[in-house]
């Protein structure tokens, strides 16, 4: 009998990869049909107002247009849940960018003329797109993104710090970020009969298909979206877009399938993006660096249509022990697009400013970064009291200082240099939540002795069909080739979304219980199976979304090395290293793939990344690759990911904890912590770009 005991957790090649770099996997926008167009946007070119009026005549004039639909003219949509989606619809216009019109063509090329030849007339209004701490329309928010209290307080932390021997209070901008996946958001659309048949660049096709059925009036058994190659999304494909609304709408109106396929530069207004967040970090400690009280306040903007507040200040309710605890968020509306999930939404810039702040506490106490984060680090969950399921947050810093040979580090700033270049290094922590939502799953044993797992998973990149197969195989009992895996597709088992590293816990947890199953049934089988197989199918619903009484989150630790150019200001990273512990890992090759994408995406969030707002225009300044930078193959060194085995009972079957986005979480803390170690001065806005650096390094601060 094969060995199947090391299907879970070993390196298994992706069974999708064959197909992805021989170009036989399908994209959202690579679906020929007959007769199929293709439809362009028009967006608005002003950040506040409504639309007088539309001419078209001049695109319809164009040959091969084949149609131009504007408010006035487009099928109407029942009024949606998230109010991004209801596209020409009316006459506002929210902010920069936001649809006003859609030319359908028989080609990308004739759509694309006839959207430049529509022209809008527009009665504009004065708008305001800029954040600051003070400003008047600033409030608290009854909840954060996730669900999350905005404000939450334990004991006096002002007088706890007003009386603390050392404190810290410093501010910390994070800049508006944008998601920027390779595959741009596309779908194509196709009515048959009355049903709707949609190809959406998705991150779940079973959101997707609900809020297109409710949208277009229909049961959702009349539509089916499938998502079965998706080129990244980072969350921006988390919920549906504009782009599948308007590629249904086409299509319904001019009765042929229709592809819009979004241009990169129309994204940052309407895929959503990080929203920019001023923090203010308050830390009091004893002389012996014990923290008496963490105050972590968040200021950040939502657009005028749509609540969204970055839960940048709820990591403080995480990290460290402390009696006396606030954290707190405040929310601007202004005229700017709407806002969304970027990997690690809160964790990311939440903890960029609070570690940032715990590395200037150590400096002040004299102590060493590492040491100062082990002596806080606490047995219950600071924000709620209830206990960890697991936290190896010490063994991930003693780990990775080992390997990273942090006991030689001089922690004198300004102490290693290279001729023009000053070295330093950093560290900084990192944590994600646990998230499991139920879902279904299906499993299939052929006579041919191979298996079938059904469930309408999202495979954003990440390997999740290898892991789901490896998942499967583990629990029948059977080596991985004989497992196959069907997922993107809403007429599978519905599953929830790929997001919030919550993908693999929930749709793993319904897959070993389906395969458990389908095992049973197959023990108790006498004889051949019959001509179509035996099925077990499994709904997680009740357990996977159970009380539970811990607080659930993966741990990392971050260690970077930087060269700073004293002459143009450069940055350069030849070290960055990341230890994590994530329950078991499942997949020894995606995570380390996972873990490796998520440092980078951070170095380019603490070097390379940023966007800002025209105040005169409300749009977004960099809306394309060559003004916003993100990292390239030169700007990235030798990431090394590794990881502590951590066995934790109380998660799911497989003991397994989200990997996806705790690899951004701390990174740009510890470059910017190696950064004032190189130089010994502070900079606390990112991105870190030369010019920023050398005006610290002019200015001693």
């Amino acid at each position: 009998m094969a060995d199947t005991t090391a299907v879970l957790g070993a390196p298994a090649e992706r069974l999708e990869g064959r197909d992805k770099v021989t170009g036989t996997a399908r994209y959202a926008a690579e679906h020929p049909m007959p007769g199929r167009a293709h439809a362009w946007p028009v967006i608005a070119t002003v950040a506040r107002g409504s639309v007088r009026a539309v001419d078209t005549a001049a695109a319809l004039d164009l040959p091969g247009v084949l149609a131009v639909l504007t408010h006035d003219n487009a099928p109407r949509l029942a009024e949606p849940d998230d109010p991004t989606l209801a596209v020409l619809q009316d006459d506002r216009v929210p902010h920069h960018g936001w649809f006003v019109a859609l030319a359908v063509g028989e080609t990308l090329e004739a759509a694309r003329a006839g959207a430049a030849a529509v022209r809008v007339d527009y009665a504009p209004e004065d708008h305001d797109v800029t954040l600051t701490e003070s400003h008047p329309d600033a409030y608290t928010p009854e909840e954060a993104n996730g669900g999350f209290p905005a404000h939450h307080e334990l004991g006096d932390p002002e007088a706890a710090f007003a009386a603390a021997a050392v404190r810290v209070d410093a501010d910390y901008h994070v800049p508006p970020l944008h998601n920027h996946p390779m595959e741009p958001h596309a779908a194509t659309a196709r009515w048959d009969h009355g049903r709707l048949v949609v190809h959406d660049s998705s991150q779940g096709a079973t959101t997707v298909r609900t809020v297109l059925a409710q949208l277009f009036a229909l049961p959702e058994d009349h539509v089916t979206v499938v998502s079965e190659h998706v080129g990244g999304g980072f969350g921006s494909k988390g919920t549906p877009r504009p782009h599948v609304v308007l590629a249904a709408m086409a299509a319904r109106e001019t009765g042929r399938p229709v592809t819009v396929a979004l241009p990169r530069r129309f994204l940052p207004g309407v895929v959503g993006h990080r929203a920019p967040t001023l923090h203010r970090v308050r830390l009091g400690a004893t002389a012996d660096g014990t923290l008496t009280s963490v105050i972590h306040e968040v200021t950040t903007h939502s657009s005028r249509i749509k609540e969204f507040v970055e839960q940048a200040a709820v990591p403080a309710r995480v990290m460290y022990g402390t009696p006396h605890l606030r954290s707190t968020h405040r929310v601007v509306r202004l005229d700017v697009p709407s806002p969304s999930w970027m990997r690690a939404p809160g964790e990311a810039p939440g903890m960029y400013a609070l570690e940032s702040a715990m590395d200037e506490l150590a400096v002040a106490l004299g102590t060493d970064p590492v040491e100062l984060r082990v002596a806080n680090d606490p047995d219950d969950e600071p924000g709620s009291g209830r206990p960890f399921s697991s936290r190896h947050l010490v063994e991930c810093l003693r780990e990775g200082a080992r390997r990273f040979g942090w006991a030689e580090r001089d922690p004198r700033p300004r102490s290693r240099t290279a001729g023009p270049l000053l070295i330093g290094s950093g560290v900084a922590a990192a944590t994600y939540p646990v998230m499991i939502s139920p879902s279904t799953a299906a499993a299939h044993a052929l006579p041919d002795g191979t298996y079938v797992v059904r469930i309408n998973a999202t495979d954003i990149g990440t390997g999740a069909r290898t892991v789901l197969a490896q998942v499967a195989a583990d629990t029948l009992g059977v080596p991985l080739d004989r497992v196959r895996a069907e997922v993107g597709n809403s007429d599978l088992p519905s599953a929830p979304l790929a997001g919030g590293s919550s993908g693999t816990g929930s749709w793993g947890w319904a897959v070993h219980e389906a395969c458990a199953r389908l095992r049973e049934r197959l023990a108790a089988h006498q004889g051949p199976l019959p001509d179509g197989g035996l099925d077990a199918s499994a709904d997680t619903t009740g357990s996977a979304d159970a009380e539970v009484p811990y607080a659930r989150h993966a741990f990392g630790a971050h260690f970077a090395e930087v060269t700073v150019d004293t002459v143009t200001g450069e940055v350069r990273v030849p070290r960055l290293l990341g230890v994590f512990a994530a329950g078991r890992i499942l997949n020894a090759r995606t995570a380390r793939s996972q873990f490796i994408g998520g440092m980078t995406m951070g170095l380019g969030m603490a070097l390379t990344e940023g966007s800002t707002l025209d105040p005169a225009s409300g749009d977004f300044v960099e809306s394309d690759l060559a003004s916003y930078h993100v990292p390239a193959h030169a700007d990235v060194p030798a990431v090394e990911a590794h990881w502590i085995d951590e066995d934790d009972p109380h998660l799911n079957p497989m003991g397994s904890k989200g990997i996806g986005e705790i690899g951004i979480v701390g990174t740009a803390a510890a470059l910017g912590n190696a950064v004032h170690h190189a130089t010994g001065v502070r900079l606390r806005e990112l991105p870190l770009t030369p010019d920023r650096v050398l005006a610290a390094l002019a200015g001693g601060h």
